[in-house]
């Protein structure tokens, strides 16, 4: 009688619950200020009669409010909770796409292991100058973007395209911006499967996402408010980028290039053409983030954020470094801890750091924690559904808060606020006049908190 082996669903689990520990989750923080209504409001229509303007314009633009929505109904849970549980599935399926990407380039299944466990080790290291992560600790349509991209490279990798446009479609159902990210590699990477006989594709590709441009939006600079909350997110523009922020975007590319020039132990032949074609992206999207910087006249078009493609970039790095630290080093058990208990300990120190006033896991139904959420929650169980708030506009950068958003925790409607709801207009400037309206006239409750914008993706 033979024996199977278990497969990677139960050690992908097992490393779901262990990134959570480490890496931490809050409910309705940072992005998730503007994803976690959307959801909550597909979940139930009554909900946010004012002012859902600000995070409908995401929502509208994907199915995921819809799908968590719709899930929360059918099963009479809670919100929260699954807003919870997609946050598991999210990284759940990342780690198993990563092992499916990295079993179509190396044979060694310890080297496998070893690439999914630090990816789950590395879920919140910023990529680059971008204001995203990894995967984030709490839940925004990346959630789910971030592992339909990579099950999209790794089906075209094991030689299944139309599994791979399927993965393309659904997560461009979710996220079409990280959606093209993933498309543009797979098509380098297909370039690059036929270079012979289409020297010219790689110009081609270029000059045709470059035409499309003059589709998207207006080439006059913007005016007004617009302009003022376009400017005030500098990771839009690479040129206002820090020296470790620009480290931050070559040295992966350095590094994936010279994996890509030498033989690698284990290593399959789809190795060198997925790295040879991340190298091609990175290179891309940032003479892309260089173009849209180099005039006024395409100042708007720097809303594309085009450097976010790095996100991809990053994943496959990691993944990379993984298995091949799996081939090279880790042979022994107390080679293992000896990797991956600092890597641990340094990343939950790092969440802690950036969350002080929460809880390092914020668990559905638990009593809530801090001066602020207490509020919160205080307004959801005492407050007509239907009711208006206003609140300092600087709320977020208050001591003590820790970016979590009224409307995503008290789930009722407020006035525009002037740090997320910001990040909002500066990708759908047509609600830039209101935005300003309404912050202004809740400028009397007091001066702000800090900086008035704060450096934060979405």
């Amino acid at each position: 009688m033979s024996s199977s082996k278990p497969g990677p669903v139960p050690g992908c689990a097992a490393l779901t619950a262990a990134a959570v520990l480490v890496h931490g989750y809050h409910l309705g923080t940072d992005d998730a200020a503007i994803w976690v209504p959307a959801i909550k409001k597909a979940a139930d229509p009554s909900l946010y009669p004012f002012g859902s303007e600000f995070f409908l314009h995401h929502g509208n633009l994907s199915v995921f409010p819809s799908l968590l929505g719709w899930f929360a109904r059918s099963t009479h849970l809670s919100t929260d909770a699954v807003i919870f549980q997609g946050h598991l599935a999210g990284i759940f399926l990342l780690l198993l796409a990563g092992w499916q990407l990295l079993a179509a380039c190396f044979e060694s299944e310890r080297a496998r292991w070893v690439d999914v466990m630090l990816l789950a080790g590395v879920l919140s290291v910023p990529v680059a100058g971008t204001a995203i992560r990894i995967m984030d600790p709490y839940v925004t349509s990346r959630t789910l973007s971030a592992p339909f991209a990579l099950f999209a490279i790794a089906s075209y990798l094991a030689d299944r395209p139309w599994r791979a446009a399927v993965w393309l479609c659904a997560c461009a159902a979710i996220h079409p911006q990280m959606s093209f990210y993933a498309a543009a590699l797979v098509g380098l990477m297909e370039v690059s499967h036929r270079r012979a006989a289409l020297p010219n594709a790689v110009p081609v590709f270029g000059a045709l996402s470059l035409l499309s441009l003059p589709l998207l939006w207006d080439l006059q600079p913007g005016r007004g408010p617009a302009r003022e909350v376009l400017f005030s997110r500098i990771y839009f523009f690479v040129t206002k980028w820090t020296w470790y922020e620009w480290v931050g975007a070559t040295a992966p590319v350095i590094l994936l290039w010279c994996g890509a020039r030498v033989r690698l132990r284990g290593a399959q032949p789809p190795l060198a053409r997925l790295l040879r074609s991340v190298v091609g992206l990175g290179l891309v999207f940032t003479a892309a983030g260089l173009l849209l910087v180099s005039s006024p006249r395409l100042e708007n078009y720097t809303r594309l954020q085009p450097m976010r493609a790095f996100h991809i970039v990053y994943i496959v790095l990691f993944l990379v470094l993984g298995a091949l630290t799996g081939e090279y080093v880790l042979n022994r058990l107390w080679r293992w801890c000896a990797a991956f208990l600092p890597l641990a300990a340094s990343m939950f120190l790092v969440a802690r750091a950036v969350y002080p006033a929460s809880p390092h896991v914020e668990w559905p139904g638990a009593p809530p924690h801090g001066r602020w959420q207490q509020a919160f929650f205080w307004v959801r169980a005492h407050t007509p559904r239907d009711a208006i708030f206003a609140l300092d506009p600087n709320y977020l950068l208050a001591p003590g808060e820790d970016m979590h958003g009224f409307r995503a925790l008290a789930e009722r409607s407020a006035l525009a606020e002037r740090v997320k709801d910001s990040g909002v207009v500066s990708l759908f400037p047509q609600l830039a006049s209101e935005w300003d309206q309404q912050v202004r006239a809740q400028n009397w409750m007091g001066p702000p908190h800090g900086s008035e914008f704060r450096k934060t993706g979405r």
